[in-house]
């Protein structure tokens, strides 16, 4: 039953209603300077709570799962890929628990549904999926459906042949490539400049779409990244992560290259004379019929690999890893030593041979 209690400037409205399992709890409505207006605020919110419990009392893991995502990500600021990978998530966990309900989820059975997801995903799969369980059930835990958080301790298990390793070009590759866009380049076209942008700088296709010309300081030579661009809305958003905000230094024959564009008479650089900005489907397109031309065979080879073969290029020419992390607008070089692991490992073996090398000739 709800009541009002006595404060320096008022009274707390305090409303008490229990949970599924018969526990009493209470929550405070805040302070009101008259008592009747504290046990109103508190009586309304008992209600409120009461019907609440009621509602969901019963409900099953996957319909939780789908009414969180509905309240709490559907309408945020989360891009279009991680509404999708939510989405995804919600079908897994609707086909692994059916209609079992959340409140006898124990973690044994999360461990055992983690066990069984591993089996055919990677680690970044299983941990992006139990990211958001983890995240539902303290949302869950809020609203007195759970007690306690099921994901806690729960060991990860993933399918280490399930990690694909991207293949890059070697550096003679990269100049036969490179040298192929530059003998064909076309102001109309637009595709071929954002390639040559991708290996320059190792910027992400979403920051290369939204470059405008303001973002280019051809004085200073460096390019300012601090927003995105959204294929399907065809309007700005924000950078990835905050750290994405980033100003990177670009050479100059990069600059004389993109200054052909302006040509086009666009505000936004890659905009092609019919007011279009290439998407994936024709950026990838024209970089695999650039590569067939040139002789270049790598499986699954796409525009984002470009990024990776700017860093495969970096290291390989001794550029430190903590600056390609800054270049890259990671958060942390963790972010970096873990995406481009294999990477780091092929030239740390390198190295080490070299490091023999060089001591035997003392």
């Amino acid at each position: 039953m709800s009541y009002a209690k006595k404060a320096k400037k008022g009274y707390y409205g305090i409303a008490e209603y229990r949970d599924q399992n018969g526990k009493r709890h209470q929550k405070s409505v805040g302070c009101f300077k008259l008592k009747r207006e504290a046990l109103t605020k508190a009586d309304k919110l008992e209600k409120e709570l009461e019907q609440v419990n009621l509602d969901l009392q019963h409900i099953s893991f996957s319909d939780y799962y789908e009414r969180w995502y509905t309240i709490y990500k559907k309408e945020s600021s989360l891009s279009d890929i991680s509404k999708s990978r939510y989405k995804t998530f919600s079908k897994t966990i609707a086909s692994y628990f059916k209609n079992r309900e959340l409140a006898t989820i124990r973690r044994s059975d999360y461990q055992q549904f983690i066990n069984w997801y591993g089996k055919n995903h990677g680690a970044s799969s299983v941990s992006k999926l139990n990211g958001a369980v983890r995240a539902m059930v303290s949302y869950a835990i809020d609203d007195d459906i759970l007690t306690k958080d099921f994901t806690h301790n729960v060991q990860l298990v993933f399918n280490k042949k399930s990690k694909r390793k991207i293949e890059y070009l070697t550096e003679k590759e990269l100049h036969t490539l490179t040298d192929a866009l530059v003998d064909n380049l076309n102001h109309y076209n637009t595709s071929r400049y954002m390639i040559l942008t991708a290996i320059y700088t190792g910027m992400r296709k979403s920051e290369i779409q939204a470059l405008t010309w303001k973002d280019i300081d051809f004085l200073h030579a460096t390019i300012s990244i601090n927003k995105s661009w959204d294929d399907t809305k065809k309007a700005f958003k924000t950078t990835k992560t905050e750290s994405s905000n980033r100003v990177i230094k670009v050479n100059r024959q990069l600059l004389n290259y993109l200054a052909e564009l302006k040509a086009n008479r666009t505000t936004m650089v890659f905009q092609n004379v019919l007011g279009t900005i290439p998407t994936s489907p024709s950026l990838n397109k024209c970089l695999r019929s650039i590569m067939k031309e040139c002789g270049i065979k790598k499986q699954g080879f796409h525009f984002h690999s470009l990024r990776h073969v700017h860093v495969a290029y970096l290291l390989g020419k001794g550029v430190d890893i903590y600056a390609i992390s800054k270049r890259l607008g990671h958060s942390n070089i963790t972010v970096t030593l873990n995406a481009y692991s294999y990477l780091i490992e092929e030239y740390k073996a390198k190295n080490e041979t070299l490091i023999i090398d060089k001591l035997a000739e003392l």
